[in-house]
Order: C-alpha cells, then structure tokens, then sequence
C-alpha cells in the first residue's frame, strides 16, 4: 500500500531556502514519475518539477534556476530543494508519483510560507 509522506515545509524569509522530502516506505513499488505540485489559496494546483525514474527532469518555468528536484530510487524518495523563494512560492507543497502501470497517488501536503 502506498503512503507518500511530505516532510520540510515551513515559514522561510525571502531570499531564503527549504529542503522537501517525500517518501514511501510502505511498499515495494518502483514509481515511474515522482514529482512536486503546488496550490496557493484560491488558485490551481501547478505543477512545480518532475523527475523520472532515469533522472528526466522537468520545471515550471517560474522556479527554474531556483528549485531542483532530485530522487533516491531505492529509498522511493524524491527531494526539492528550494532556493531564492520569493512570496509568490507560498503554497501547499503536495508530492506526486505515478507508477509505470498508470496508477497516481499523492502525498498529503505540506505548507511552504515565505513571508518576512
């Protein structure tokens, strides 16, 4: 059974940096794309950047060059460091894997404010 568990979110001032984790410890399963989304209130969830089983990334254009995304296969964990964050990046954090069957799960979320 899969549970992806977010950790690292928090209050960071701008200019500033956190470090995401996400990880399934819970199974077995090799996930195909592993990624990091983001919805700030009254908006969409976005996607903010994936990253595939070979190390394929991909950013949302507003946090290339700031944030990178990286994984641990054999720990089902990815990683985002966010570096520079500006106020527009406060939002829940929800951490994305899909497996190479079809199947989505999400993690539950973690809120990122960036405020001074």
């Amino acid at each position: 059974q899969v549970q992806l568990v977010e950790s690292g979110g928090g209050l960071v001032q701008p200019g500033g940096s956190l470090r995401l984790s996400c990880a399934d410890s819970r199974s077995i399963i090799v996930f195909n794309v592993m990624g990091w989304y983001r919805q700030a209130p009254g908006k969409e969830r976005e996607l903010v950047a994936t990253i595939t089983s070979g190390g394929s990334t991909n950013y949302a254009d507003s946090v290339k060059g700031r944030f990178t995304i990286s994984r641990v296969n054999a720990k089902n964990t990815v990683y985002l460091q966010m570096n520079s964050l500006k106020p527009e990046d406060t939002a829940v954090y929800y951490c994305s894997a899909d497996t190479f069957y079809g199947n989505s799960y999400w993690g539950q979320g973690t809120q990122v404010t960036v405020s001074s």
